[in-house]
């Protein structure tokens, strides 16, 4: 469906996205904007969170104006029924970012003990100063010898036999002291993320107060633990970044180039390819097929890791990953995971490759 009912200059105020979105327009090519479009009125209930389909008894839904039904058949009322909703939301968000943190870890891990090639640690000093931050013992001892001890510390941050996270212990005083007279100190990553599923289960925990304050435990595991943990590794791995100077915008892409996409959440695979995106070797082979060298340009929260690091150049955001696919310009989109619209098989198949699939997470489905 192709309802057009946006102008370009109400999408964006850069011209190249106008530029792709009147293409879309004249070439009728759908986008993101047109299937909002197709969704309108969106569901008034499942705005609200005032929709419930967490057992099979449901699903249900509370009437906002107090007409209509004001309990689900369980008995939750619209209390119970939002904060279940907003302790699900959380707890997907949470462990989107702590898988994330996750797999760089177990990279990290692998890395440490000799299992990996085209990973290294780049930034020691930052490894040392973890492996303070976790008891590990630092005086005389190899990087390899530290980054192996602190890899099996941070592994205990997801389960539950510390009973804590580390990384809490930077936080304010002020603030650590409030959590526990919450009883809202995050105990382990992968813990609070369950135990948020478990209580918003159908007749489980049916106070909404109690519900939202382990829904804010679910997220300070995140904050302070999957995300953080991804965050400081990432420095480790792949190096702390530093300001640097790069091109924003679908202006990046380049005409005489192969260009290569690189889209998703994760520098782990993109990092290994800006190496050998600069490997003399395939840099000559693309020449040699009549390209003047290989453009990496990033989307998303994978662009904005390698422009940090690598100065790579940003073709765009969450949104514009289909605008990049419709310029034509394309040869190929690498992506991991986190964000990638399913639209994006077809949304551009008739200029650009299919995208290349790297995690096992993902799988994207061919509009047939």
């Amino acid at each position: 469906m192709n309802t057009r009912a946006h102008d370009p200059k109400d999408v964006s105020i850069h011209p190249d996205s106008g530029a792709m979105l009147a293409r879309a327009s004249e070439e009728n090519i759908e986008t993101a904007w047109d299937r909002l479009a197709a969704q309108k009125p969106q569901c008034g209930y499942c705005s609200l969170g005032l929709s419930c389909r967490n057992c099979s008894m449901g699903p249900c839904r509370i009437d906002p104006f107090g007409e209509g039904p004001q309990k689900g058949v369980c008995g939750a009322d619209a209390d119970v029924i939002v904060s279940r909703n907003l302790g699900r939301t959380i707890a997907a968000g949470a462990s989107a970012h702590s898988d994330h943190g996750r797999d760089i870890l177990e990279v990290f891990a692998a890395t440490a003990k000799g299992k990996t090639t085209g990973y290294e640690i780049h930034d020691s000093d930052k490894l040392r100063s973890l492996a303070a931050e976790y008891g590990v013992a630092t005086t005389d001892r190899t990087i390899g010898d530290m980054a192996r001890d602190l890899a099996d510390a941070m592994l205990d941050e997801f389960g539950i036999r510390k009973g804590h996270i580390d990384f809490v212990k930077r936080a304010p005083e002020i603030r650590r002291v409030l959590w526990e007279r919450l009883g809202i100190t995050p105990r382990g990553i992968d813990r609070e993320n369950v135990e948020m599923l478990h209580r918003t289960h159908m007749g489980v925990d049916n106070d909404y107060i109690n519900i939202l304050l382990h829904a804010l435990r679910t997220s300070l595991s995140d904050g302070w633990g999957g995300s953080m943990v991804a965050t400081e590794l990432s420095d480790v791995l792949f190096g702390t970044p530093k300001p640097v100077m790069s091109k924003v915008n679908l202006g990046v892409l380049r005409r005489d180039a192969v260009n290569i996409a690189l889209h998703g959440h994760n520098p782990m695979l993109s990092d290994v390819i800006v190496q050998a995106a600069r490997d003399p070797a395939l840099v000559k082979l693309a020449r040699e097929k009549g390209a003047d060298g290989i453009n990496l340009v990033g989307l998303c929260c994978t662009g904005n890791e390698l422009q940090m690091r690598q100065g790579i150049p940003m073709a765009g955001n969450h949104l514009m990953q289909e605008l990049v696919l419709i310029t034509g310009a394309l040869d190929a989109m690498v992506v991991d995971y986190q964000c990638i619209m399913p639209a994006i098989a077809y949304s551009g198949a008739n200029r650009s490759p299919i995208p290349e699939e790297t995690d096992h997470l993902f799988r994207n489905e061919l509009d047939q």
